[in-house]
């Protein structure tokens, strides 16, 4: 059976490509199909030029017909998240605070992405200024379940199969946490490899970019697409990046040694969720070591918190002043709440955040992972009124360590459920390359 263009992971859409084998066109129309046929429902965009799309596309081919040089993602449809600037179309923050925004220059990674070929497709659909409020996206599995959010149109036009990759970004649980809800890869690699300019900033501490895609190797490829030193971002450090393609496609030298930390709040782990996780474990025996977290790690979703919520009240107080009336009550309350943490507080914060550095960069001499959840269970209902918990995702975020969620389990309502994997900073290229090589262990003691 020959496949729709549209399905295909962003790997094969890129070698079809580069190859003859199909047109940067029939690839782009067959997505624009797609989002015209189920968006209506599914609400993942924000903004679609669909000419604009298609222009971008021809010139692809035209280019790779004159033999000139071609970017790894030629020719390929890409979603942006609706905080990262672009200078052709509007990028609008969530809010109809900035309806109509436009800007003059391109993200830093929109530039990465413009040069490795990619065709820009959209904005996909975020949370009010990307924090709590829900967005109106739906899940392609339910459409009475929430995607997730903050990148809740990434992961949703992933998951319909209206582009094979799509940017995000994560400052407690934004990537991983749709991700699993949709069913997706979802990858957030170590704070500092992707730029963050042109992005809307929430938290200079804590804001992360990610990715998200149809394989192990689509989120590597991407990755290693996006990252580059910035010396705009204060985030960015100027060092090689790590292999994260290379990694998703390699194989260990050695068996992967993983860790189980039994932290406190795993008691929010729906039954689904516990008892898959406990089934994997169980197939990796003695390769995996369970252990009780430390005391310290405890305490530590509170400091991300009051990182996040001081931060975000820094960088968008002007917005939040002038633009009151324009938000939810949902912003409004978490405002208030952050606009009552000292300058102390936040102060004590950060150096706890720099401790949970420290203790995770001795952890990982020893272990190659840390085995997840990646949510406590199957997306929440739309009715809840929540884009779901990121508890799960809280720790690994706050420390700048990279994950990647991997759909490998279904909920009792055939809803996708993620297992996340956590790597040691800048050991991305390593955390992909033990992620695939869990994918293979499972898939052969399946058989």
């Amino acid at each position: 059976m020959i496949r729709e263009p549209n399905t295909l992971t962003a790997t094969e859409a890129a070698s079809s490509i580069a190859s003859g084998v199909l047109s940067s066109v029939d690839l782009v129309q067959s997505c624009l199909d797609q989002i015209s046929n189920t968006d209506d429902q599914i609400k993942a965009w924000e903004y679609v030029d669909s000419d604009k799309a298609l222009e971008q596309a021809k010139e692809c081919d035209r280019i790779r017909r004159q033999g000139k040089s071609i970017g790894r993602l030629h020719g390929v449809p890409v979603g942006l998240k609706d905080i990262i600037d672009t200078v052709d179309m509007p990028t609008q923050l969530g809010t109809a605070v900035f309806q109509g925004r436009q800007t003059k220059k391109d993200a830093r990674l929109v530039e990465r992405l413009r040069e490795a070929g990619a065709v820009i497709m959209g904005k996909t659909v975020t949370t009010e200024l990307a924090f709590l409020h829900p967005s109106k996206t739906r899940n392609p599995h339910n459409l009475e379940r929430t995607p997730g959010g903050s990148s809740s149109g990434s992961a949703a036009a992933v998951a319909a199969n209206h582009i094979p990759i799509a940017v995000g970004t994560q400052t407690n649980g934004s990537v991983i946490r749709p991700a699993s809800f949709c069913g997706t890869y979802g990858f957030k690699p170590t704070a500092g490899i992707i730029s963050r300019s042109g992005i809307l900033q929430t938290s200079e501490t804590l804001d992360q970019v990610g990715c998200f895609g149809r394989s192990l190797a689509d989120i590597g490829l991407l990755g290693d697409v996006l990252g580059s030193y910035d010396q705009n971002d204060i985030n960015s450090f100027s060092r090689p990046r790590p292999k994260m393609y290379d990694g998703a496609l390699s194989d260990p030298p050695v068996t992967p040694n993983i860790a189980w930390l039994d932290l406190p709040f795993y008691d929010r782990l729906a039954s689904e969720t516990r008892e898959g996780l406990n089934a994997i474990n169980d197939i990796l025996g003695a390769q995996v070591s369970k252990m009780t977290a430390a005391d310290q790690l405890s305490n530590l979703v509170a400091v991300q918190a009051r990182i996040h919520e001081y931060e975000i009240c820094k960088h968008q107080s002007d917005v939040f002043d002038q633009s009151w009336d324009g938000l939810s009550d949902t912003l409004k309350l978490a405002i208030k709440r952050a606009r009552k943490i000292s300058s102390d507080e936040y102060s004590d914060a950060l150096a706890v955040k720099l401790s949970a550095q420290d203790f995770f960069a001795d952890f990982f001499t020893e272990y190659d992972a840390i085995i997840a959840p990646s949510a406590i269970g199957e997306a929440p209902f739309i009715s809840e009124a929540t884009t779901g918990d990121p508890i799960f995702c809280t720790l690994w975020t706050l420390a700048g360590l990279p994950t990647v969620t991997l759909p490998l389990l279904v909920g009792e309502n055939e809803m996708p459920i993620g297992v996340q994997l956590i790597g040691e900073a800048e050991q991305d290229g390593r955390l992909l390359r033990t992620a695939n090589w869990l994918q293979q262990y499972l898939s052969e003691d399946a058989k």
